[in-house]
């Protein structure tokens, strides 16, 4: 497909597994390397696996950024909408129209997460304060994305902690959704955008679930980069 994209190789790709990707996206941000101002923040728990790949790449600080999907009940896959750490969060507004969510349900559902975004922050980060990205570009990594909520809301929560710069970086992704956050980020680097999208393991031979212990594992190696 001839694609106008400038985030986008290649409309088809597969890769071995997560760390495969992040070393294949890290060649697309080299501009980035041994920059004093770059840090680079993953979304978990997939995302830290792709993220340490760039992060050592680039030479780069790598931490995680806590963000959670607002699933639909009974459609858990389906976004609603997501939160971040600091409050953050956004909603597919068209999401909830069209299957009649009431505001009840999307409070119901973002406490539940909020609990699981709080464990996880505990996990990974302990009593460490999150990292202050003000002044910072920041280049956001995810595994991939489907509708984007999470990513939307990371990049919100950037915007909200003094960015200087966002990248969003990630290793598939539907077109709509990258149209959506090309609008949204100051960049955003994607390596292959499946037509028809079938959801993010679908460009992965080796889909694994990430685990806690792997998350903070890598966590731990990357104090090494910088």
């Amino acid at each position: 497909m001839n694609c106008p994209n400038p985030f986008v190789a290649t409309d088809r790709m597969l890769f071995k597994d997560r760390t495969d990707a992040g070393r294949r996206l890290a060649t697309r941000l080299g501009h980035y390397t041994n920059k004093p101002d770059v840090i680079v923040l993953a979304l978990p728990r997939g995302g830290v696996v792709v993220g340490y790949e760039v992060a050592g790449a680039v030479q780069a600080p790598l931490d995680v950024l806590l963000v959670r999907k607002l699933g639909v009940p009974g459609h858990e896959e389906l976004a609603l909408g997501a939160i971040a750490s600091g409050g953050v969060r956004v909603l597919n507004e068209d999401v909830i129209s069209m299957l009649g969510i009431t505001s009840h349900e999307i409070e119901r559902i973002a406490a539940l997460e909020q609990w699981e975004l709080e464990r996880r922050q505990q996990a990974y980060l302990g009593d460490r304060e999150p990292t202050n990205v003000e002044d910072k570009t920041v280049i956001l990594v995810d595994d991939g994305l489907a509708t984007g909520a999470t990513m939307r809301a990371a990049v919100e929560a950037m915007r909200s902690g003094g960015a200087a710069r966002v990248v969003v970086a990630i290793p598939t992704a539907p077109l709509d959704t990258c149209n959506l956050l090309s609008d949204l980020a100051d960049e955003i680097v994607c390596l292959t955008m499946p037509e028809p999208f079938y959801g993010v393991g679908g460009s992965y031979m080796d889909f694994t679930q990430v685990s806690d212990g792997e998350v903070k594992t890598l966590l731990e190696q990357a104090i090494h980069f910088v």
